[in-house]
């Protein structure tokens, strides 16, 4: 009998590893034997988890808590689980025990827009937590139960079965086989042994008995990696500026840099809710415009000027597909006096409408979409503030409020929209079809349908062509911007005999590149807010404060009073690159966070430039000879050279490259940005995309010869032929050298084809 020894290698292997297979098995099972936990009755797990579960409501119109969600325990000295919409932003909200104690807030421990997950931290030391269970160890269709508030029925138990694992819009989450219901938003869903292995979040729009919850895995990861606000800085976001905005009867208005959201009722008679500008305002003659959408069309919003600050004020606005202009003299309707109600064929209900008024000495001059809707001599109101409107239960949105002398119009007129749709084909408009019309497409129903859906098709292409156009129509406003700004910047750079005394506002060219996808942003207004965060960190510091004071004093505004922190959950989210969207959501890219670190620690005086390290991107702050490397995704963790160089090179020193230190550009920064947008758009196969960040990019650099190319193939692939044309031509005409111009002339011949 062979001994193991004189097995072949191979058969040896084999037989060992059946070997150690088999005791791990055994182990394992005796193992499973020795810590398997008996099931409870639900009976059981009620009395249980009822200490450990929380009642939260937030602050509504007149200062009433209202709307009731759940929360639970996870730590003895005081941290809580919800979901973030549970607490909202900016809004007060109540804590309260199952045995009716309120407990204090001291701040948010963590949180994430994206998974739709809060932390808070209470002040206390003897809560009961609940264990935390591991997503992977509840099978499909083992039983669990929900413990909650639905409609503010405290402390109600519910069982039923996970139902598997589901992604919805882009996040995975626990399909429950579970009736949810409002107020159960942030209960735990656990298992028979009381091990919490979801959170719940939303219910099903489709049946009763389905709901959904976020695993426990994101939830771990907060508390591993936490982003820590206090209270009082976490009823700031999303909170207009007091020096901008004052709001008038409640409602919730929010702002977004220049873009401004408001729902929930007023306390004003008819659910009246004002929003009055605070800055500066012309002397008359001046103008004021806003475009505004309603969530119903039966709702109403819109302007307001001459305001006393309270009930006295004109309102200009649309309600019930009519526009309508009202004298307000008072607090309830019979002080109002109509003086334009009718229907406007400009309105486009459903959609975003421009609202101006011309304010003169005589008299008002009321526009919608462009067109002049109403001129009014009414002066029963002589002076007052301007601002928004809003009435009823009406969510509505409020976006590029301006004020000036004159606001020059963009909108089309009527008869220029028209004329576009004249373009379109020939068809007869619905509105003229007659029985007589269809007689003659009666003779052969069938042949008739199929040329009607040919023609369809052929509109539906047009009008996929048309939405490109309009596409393209804003990119090429966008590219302009960047090649105006970009283009003044290298101009003064050039010319400078002390180069580093040039220097441009990266915040605001990452601002444009980020308008190329969220339109309509307020680029001014965000310029606006990191004066302003200039200015709260600078209030913060002695009059001769140190570089080193001023760097912990930056740490501490960024990274633990104000919560900004390095994108965990989706990192390849687009919105991680936008600068506004930093700013709003306080979550972003190394590069990113690393342009705004930059721009605030350089107008605090201190000297700070970027290093694009490959994979990452960090700062480098210089006092004299001292140089300290920081990452400002890593909530500005100081690094040694060492680690600066492990990240260059995922942990293999000894591939580093001297030339990874060198300082970032400003040109190689704003490219960098773009080109993470269209390494996305790439992977995405989102080709309408990639041309938008291409056509940015060439607008920093037109002379870069492999983004010219790829946009003069994407170009060809998107239809856009006389385009991509014109970019071969380019090259034709100044013969790059690593390129070979016999091929671009084959592939014009190809494309002209």
């Amino acid at each position: 009998m062979p001994t193991f020894m004189n097995l072949p290698s191979q058969r040896f292997g084999l037989l060992l590893c059946i070997l150690l297979t088999k005791s791990y098995v055994v182990t394992t099972l005796l193992a499973q034997e020795e810590t398997v936990s008996v099931s409870k009755s639900v009976e059981e797990l009620a009395a249980e988890i009822k200490p450990s579960l929380v009642t939260i409501s937030t602050k509504g119109r007149e200062g009433k808590y209202q709307g009731v969600g759940t929360g639970f325990v996870i730590a003895k000295d005081g941290l809580i689980v919800t979901n973030l919409h549970v607490i909202g932003d900016s809004r007060e909200f109540r804590i309260e025990t199952s045995g009716g104690d309120e407990l204090k807030v001291l701040g948010i421990h963590a949180s994430d827009r994206t998974m739709d997950l809060a932390i808070i931290r209470v002040e206390a030391d003897d809560l009961k937590p609940l264990d935390l269970g591991d997503i992977n160890s509840l099978a499909q269709g083992a039983p669990i139960i929900v413990m909650g508030n639905p409609h503010g029925l405290r402390n109600s138990i519910v069982a039923g079965v996970n139902s598997g694992i589901r992604e919805i819009d882009g996040r995975k989450l626990m399909q429950l086989a579970i009736p949810i219901e409002p107020g159960n938003s942030g209960g735990p869903v656990l298992d028979m042994q009381g091990n919490v292995h979801g959170i719940v979040t939303m219910k099903s729009l489709v049946t009763a008995n389905l709901g959904f919850a976020v695993d426990i895995a994101p939830l771990k990861a907060l508390l591993e990696s936490p982003n820590p606000v206090t209270i009082d800085k976490w009823l700031t976001i999303g909170s207009l500026d007091p020096r901008d905005w004052k709001p008038v009867f409640g409602s919730q208005w929010k702002q977004r840099g220049g873009r401004i959201l408001v729902g929930g009722a007023g306390a004003g008679f008819a659910g009246r809710s004002l929003c009055l500008y605070q800055g500066e305002v012309p002397e008359l003659p001046y103008e004021i415009q806003v475009r505004v959408k309603l969530d119903d069309e039966k709702g109403a919003a819109g302007l307001v000027f001459f305001s006393d600050g309270r009930n006295k004020h004109y309102g200009f606005y649309p309600t019930n597909n009519k526009i309508r202009f009202t004298l307000f003299e008072g607090s309830s309707v019979f002080t109002w006096t109509v003086l334009y109600d009718r229907p406007f064929d400009g309105y486009r209900p459903g959609e975003f409408n421009t609202l101006k008024a011309r304010i003169e000495e005589d008299r008002f001059k009321l526009y919608v979409n462009g067109e002049l809707v109403l001129e009014s001599t009414n002066r029963n109101l002589t002076g007052g503030l301007p601002g928004l409107a809003k009435f009823r239960e009406t969510s509505a949105d409020f976006r590029n409020f301006a004020i000036a002398k004159q606001i020059s119009a963009t909108d089309l007129t009527e008869q220029e929209q028209t004329q576009i749709s004249e373009t379109v084909g020939n068809l007869p408009p619905l509105a003229e079809v007659t029985p007589a019309t269809l007689s003659p497409l009666l003779k052969s129903p069938r042949d008739s349908r199929t040329i009607l859906r040919q023609q369809t098709k052929q509109l539906e292409g047009r009008l996929a062509e048309l939405k490109k156009l309009d596409s393209d129509i804003h990119t090429a406003s966008v590219v302009q911007s960047m090649a105006d700004y970009f283009g003044a910047y290298e101009k003064e750079l050039a010319e400078a005999e002390d180069k580093s005394s040039v220097s441009i506002d990266l915040v605001k060219a990452s601002l444009i590149i980020a308008s190329v996808d969220e339109q309509d942003i307020n680029v001014d207004a965000y310029v606006r807010q990191i004066e302003r965060m200039v200015s709260d960190i600078k209030a913060t510091l002695a009059q001769e404060s140190s570089n080193d004071e001023i760097l912990v004093a930056l740490n501490k505004y960024l990274f633990e009073d104000n919560g900004f922190h390095g994108s965990r959950f989706d990192y390849y989210h687009p919105a991680n690159s936008y600068m506004n969207r930093l700013l709003d959501d306080r979550e972003g890219l190394p590069i990113t966070l690393s342009v705004l670190y930059m721009e605030l620690g350089n107008r605090l005086g201190l000297t700070i430039e970027g290093v694009g390290i490959p994979g990452h991107f960090v700062v480098r702050q210089t006092d004299g000879d001292a140089v300290t490397y920081i990452d400002p995704f890593d909530d500005g963790r100081t690094l040694t050279l060492d680690e600066v160089k492990s990240l260059a090179t995922n942990n293999r020193p000894d591939q580093f490259d001297d030339r990874f230190l060198e300082t970032a550009s400003a040109k190689a920064i704003l490219m960098r940005m773009l080109n993470n947008l269209l390494g996305l758009a790439q992977d995405d196969e989102d080709k309408e995309a990639m041309l938008r960040y291409l056509e940015v990019l060439m607008a920093i650099d037109p002379t870069h010869v492999q983004n010219r190319g790829m946009r003069a193939i994407v170009r060809f692939e998107t239809g856009r032929k006389q385009g991509a044309v014109d970019d071969l031509d380019y090259f034709l005409d100044t013969r790059p050298p690593e390129l070979d111009l016999d091929q671009i002339q084959r592939m014009r011949d190809y494309f002209n084809r």
